[in-house]
């Protein structure tokens, strides 16, 4: 089974890129087949892979826009870290316009995404909005990721952020599930930090996951390298931060769900 992640908040800055990529590559060392699904138009998912977006002439522009796109057309693989892209290209920006009266706009990625079969795990990474580019994640998705940065703005959006998944799963997604949340650039010095998890934990306190991401200089420096922290700095707190929650995302998935009586 195909499981399709969407990594979406409509504040930037939070990890959101950074945990889609080093989530895929510590997947990947786990025996996964992973496909990353670059939807930002800024495409710092394809740069920290260390593709040069100039230099796409395919990828999920091509996907959204021709309905007849193949996706292993669309898709590069990385043999070094044994996971696949579907880059972004400064293409993608117009989207948004090109498709404004194009009919299910909205489920341009989800049919591209049904030629998946072959991977463990596809994960989204979407753009630091609520727009048309989200949607499709949305919809082509079978459970939302959302990183929260641990400051207290951070809390401002969610309650936006999940009504907009509520109407997703309303108009569009039914199946769609919001698989966790996950706090991020945690700095255990600051009392601030501490406060932003637990009031979190305490409003989502089965939503949220066990796995906090530090804030590390070795995260920080490793997209200007395009490289994700796994091949960066694979002994840093932050790569070592990874490692486990793509443990435990693995462990969860696989875990049978309860028998129904």
């Amino acid at each position: 089974m195909t499981r399709i992640y969407s990594f979406v908040n409509q504040k930037g800055g939070v990890g959101k890129t950074t945990t889609a990529i080093n989530l895929g590559a510590y997947l990947a060392t786990l025996n996964q087949q992973v496909l990353l699904v670059d939807l930002d138009a800024q495409g710092n998912a394809t740069s920290c892979l260390g593709v040069e977006k100039r230099d796409i002439n395919a990828g999920t522009y091509n996907l959204l826009i021709r309905p007849q796109a193949r996706l292993h057309a669309n898709t590069m693989r990385s043999a070094a870290l044994r996971m696949s892209l579907v880059p972004s290209s400064p293409a993608l920006a117009g989207v948004e316009v090109e498709l404004v009266s194009e009919p299910n706009r909205a489920e341009r990625l989800q049919r591209a995404l049904s030629q998946a079969n072959g991977y463990d795990y596809v994960l989204i990474d979407c753009p630091p909005s609520l727009g048309l580019l989200t949607l499709n994640g949305l919809v082509a998705a079978q459970e939302v990721v959302i990183p929260v940065q641990c400051e207290y703005l951070a809390l401002e959006g969610l309650g936006q952020l999940l009504e907009t998944i509520s109407r997703v799963q309303s108009a569009f997604n039914v199946k769609l599930q919001i698989r966790g949340l996950l706090m991020t650039m945690y700095d255990s010095r600051v009392n601030l930090s501490r406060q932003v998890v637990e009031e979190v934990r305490r409003h989502f306190p089965d939503k949220v996951f066990s796995v906090v991401i530090p804030r590390n200089v070795r995260l920080a420096e490793a997209p200007s390298h395009g490289q994700p922290i796994i091949t960066y700095a694979p002994h840093s707190t932050g790569a070592e931060a990874y490692a486990d929650l793509a443990s435990e995302v693995l462990s969860g998935d696989n875990t049978p769900e309860p028998a129904s009586t």
